[in-house]
């Protein structure tokens, strides 16, 4: 398998899977801007989407969308539980979490990435990214993870998007459970390699 990537963004979540997981797979670096890759191939021509992550099979079929490529890669690798099995109720809470990150989150952060925000703008957009926080700090009060115990591919991709809170002027100490499960995520060995592995990449760049 090969995960195209750009550093920073949205991609790492898959790459923590990959991780956790235990699969192999190469990285593709993709330049957001040019939309070439690394190798220098029209990044178009991989995903007419133009934006990050996609992965390539080894059949050569490409998937695109993250919530889509994490279940994809949990599946892969059952026994280690990185997602509930499919058909019972505990796997269609996992896509209500996937959806709620994807949908108020990590939308909710994409107006932050426009220089040209009106001022006002940007305050209620923050507004609304802390009604989210609130709502995910409450949920995790008592909880190690989304899904309880059990680390799963909707805390990589929450943890991923929390990454950004600088971006909002957002201080995760303000939701104190929201804050520990950030920092209990970053301590995960196979979730620093990626982060560590993402930042030598741009380093590179």
């Amino acid at each position: 398998m090969k995960l195209y990537f750009s550093p920073g963004a949205c991609s790492l979540s898959p790459h923590i899977v990959l991780r956790e997981a235990g699969i192999p797979f190469e990285l593709e670096q993709v330049n957001l801007g040019t939309h070439k890759t690394k190798a220098g191939d029209d990044y178009y021509a991989i995903n007419p989407k133009g934006y990050v992550p996609a992965l390539r099979l080894d059949n050569g079929q490409v998937l695109t969308e993250g919530t889509a490529i994490v279940q994809y890669l949990a599946d892969q690798k059952p026994d280690t539980r990185l997602a509930p099995a499919n058909g019972t109720l505990e796997r269609y809470r996992l896509q209500e979490w996937l959806n709620f990150v994807s949908t108020e989150v990590h939308k909710g952060f994409s107006p932050l990435f426009n220089k040209a925000l009106p001022d006002e703008v940007k305050q209620a957009t923050k507004d609304r990214l802390k009604k989210r926080f609130e709502y995910l700090g409450q949920h995790l009060t008592g909880k190690q993870y989304l899904l309880g115990d059990s680390f799963s591919v909707a805390d990589a991709y929450l943890f991923t998007i929390l990454t950004w809170h600088k971006i909002g002027g957002f201080e995760l100490a303000e939701w104190p459970s929201l804050k520990a499960f950030f920092d209990r995520v970053g301590e995960r060995p196979k979730v620093r390699e990626a982060i560590e592995t993402e930042k030598a990449a741009r380093e590179k760049a």
